[in-house]
Protein backbone atom coordinates (compact mmCIF):
# COMPACT_ATOMS: atom_id res chain seq x y z
CA UNK A 1 0.00 0.00 0.00
CA UNK A 2 1.52 3.10 -0.93
CA UNK A 3 2.11 5.88 1.67
CA UNK A 4 -1.40 8.32 2.68
CA UNK A 5 -3.28 5.66 1.32
CA UNK A 6 -6.06 4.74 3.96
CA UNK A 7 -7.73 1.32 4.38
CA UNK A 8 -10.92 2.84 5.46
CA UNK A 9 -14.57 3.01 3.29
CA UNK A 10 -17.39 4.56 2.97
CA UNK A 11 -20.31 2.91 1.55
CA UNK A 12 -22.87 4.98 0.38
CA UNK A 13 -26.02 3.63 -0.22
CA UNK A 14 -29.41 3.79 0.78
CA UNK A 15 -30.58 -0.28 1.04
CA UNK A 16 -29.96 -1.13 4.33
CA UNK A 17 -29.24 -4.66 2.80
CA UNK A 18 -26.57 -3.47 1.02
CA UNK A 19 -24.98 -1.62 3.83
CA UNK A 20 -25.30 -4.26 6.32
CA UNK A 21 -24.03 -6.86 4.39
CA UNK A 22 -21.24 -5.07 2.67
CA UNK A 23 -20.00 -2.79 5.21
CA UNK A 24 -20.15 -6.39 7.96
CA UNK A 25 -18.10 -8.42 4.61
CA UNK A 26 -15.33 -5.28 4.27
CA UNK A 27 -14.28 -5.36 8.06
CA UNK A 28 -14.65 -8.73 8.52
CA UNK A 29 -11.71 -8.42 5.72
CA UNK A 30 -9.72 -5.85 7.77
CA UNK A 31 -11.04 -2.59 6.55
CA UNK A 32 -12.31 0.44 8.86
CA UNK A 33 -16.34 1.09 7.34
CA UNK A 34 -18.43 4.03 7.52
CA UNK A 35 -21.89 4.04 5.95
CA UNK A 36 -24.44 7.10 5.11
CA UNK A 37 -27.39 6.62 3.38
CA UNK A 38 -28.08 9.71 1.33
CA UNK A 39 -25.78 11.56 -1.16
CA UNK A 40 -25.84 14.84 1.78
CA UNK A 41 -24.43 11.98 4.28
CA UNK A 42 -21.87 10.53 1.83
CA UNK A 43 -20.61 14.34 1.18
CA UNK A 44 -20.20 15.14 5.20
CA UNK A 45 -18.28 12.25 5.79
CA UNK A 46 -16.18 12.09 3.18
CA UNK A 47 -15.10 15.81 3.73
CA UNK A 48 -14.64 14.85 7.02
CA UNK A 49 -13.33 11.72 7.59
CA UNK A 50 -11.62 11.33 4.13
CA UNK A 51 -11.79 7.55 3.67
CA UNK A 52 -9.74 5.70 1.10
CA UNK A 53 -12.20 4.42 -0.97
CA UNK A 54 -15.66 5.50 -1.29
CA UNK A 55 -18.51 3.26 -2.85
CA UNK A 56 -20.98 5.06 -3.82
CA UNK A 57 -24.68 3.97 -5.16
CA UNK A 58 -25.44 6.15 -8.03
CA UNK A 59 -29.15 6.14 -7.03
CA UNK A 60 -30.01 7.58 -4.17
CA UNK A 61 -32.79 9.29 -2.25
CA UNK A 62 -31.79 13.05 -2.20
CA UNK A 63 -28.50 13.52 -4.41
CA UNK A 64 -27.88 11.63 -7.54
CA UNK A 65 -24.62 9.25 -6.96
CA UNK A 66 -23.02 10.74 -10.03
CA UNK A 67 -23.71 14.81 -8.39
CA UNK A 68 -21.85 13.79 -5.23
CA UNK A 69 -19.17 11.92 -7.11
CA UNK A 70 -18.91 15.93 -9.17
CA UNK A 71 -18.80 17.51 -6.09
CA UNK A 72 -16.20 15.01 -4.80
CA UNK A 73 -14.05 15.54 -7.74
CA UNK A 74 -14.17 19.28 -7.47
CA UNK A 75 -13.07 19.48 -3.87
CA UNK A 76 -9.21 19.34 -3.86
CA UNK A 77 -9.17 17.68 -0.61
CA UNK A 78 -11.25 14.54 -1.58
CA UNK A 79 -10.34 14.54 -6.11
CA UNK A 80 -8.14 11.96 -5.25
CA UNK A 81 -10.20 9.63 -3.42
CA UNK A 82 -11.23 6.55 -5.55
CA UNK A 83 -14.69 5.55 -5.98
CA UNK A 84 -16.22 2.64 -6.73
CA UNK A 85 -20.15 3.29 -8.69
CA UNK A 86 -22.79 0.84 -7.36
CA UNK A 87 -25.69 0.59 -9.49
CA UNK A 88 -29.11 -1.30 -10.24
CA UNK A 89 -29.77 0.60 -13.73
CA UNK A 90 -26.69 -1.14 -15.24
CA UNK A 91 -26.68 -4.72 -16.62
CA UNK A 92 -23.54 -6.88 -16.01
CA UNK A 93 -23.49 -6.92 -19.72
CA UNK A 94 -23.44 -3.52 -19.88
CA UNK A 95 -21.02 -2.98 -16.94
CA UNK A 96 -18.85 -4.99 -19.31
CA UNK A 97 -19.37 -3.03 -22.40
CA UNK A 98 -18.75 0.15 -20.53
CA UNK A 99 -14.56 -0.31 -20.13
CA UNK A 100 -15.64 -0.79 -16.51
CA UNK A 101 -12.41 1.38 -15.49
CA UNK A 102 -12.33 5.36 -16.06
CA UNK A 103 -9.53 6.56 -13.87
CA UNK A 104 -10.10 5.90 -10.52
CA UNK A 105 -13.79 5.41 -10.64
CA UNK A 106 -15.30 2.04 -11.55
CA UNK A 107 -18.61 0.52 -12.34
CA UNK A 108 -20.33 -2.17 -10.50
CA UNK A 109 -23.89 -3.47 -11.64
CA UNK A 110 -26.18 -4.73 -8.57
CA UNK A 111 -26.65 -7.37 -7.62
CA UNK A 112 -23.29 -8.17 -7.20
CA UNK A 113 -20.86 -10.39 -5.03
CA UNK A 114 -19.09 -9.45 -2.24
CA UNK A 115 -15.90 -11.11 -2.92
CA UNK A 116 -16.22 -8.90 -6.84
CA UNK A 117 -15.98 -5.37 -4.71
CA UNK A 118 -13.32 -6.82 -1.90
CA UNK A 119 -10.89 -7.55 -4.93
CA UNK A 120 -11.74 -3.85 -6.70
CA UNK A 121 -11.30 -2.82 -2.96
CA UNK A 122 -7.69 -4.04 -3.14
CA UNK A 123 -6.79 -3.37 -6.23
CA UNK A 124 -7.06 0.32 -5.10
CA UNK A 125 -6.03 0.73 -1.48
CA UNK A 126 -4.60 -2.75 -0.58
Amino acid sequence: MSPGVRKSILIVDDEKDILDSLSGFLKRNGYGVSVADTGKGGLDLAKKELPGLIILDLMLPDIDGTDVAVELMHNPVTREIPIIFLTSVMTKAEQEQSGQIIANRCIVAKPCKSEEILELVKNRIG
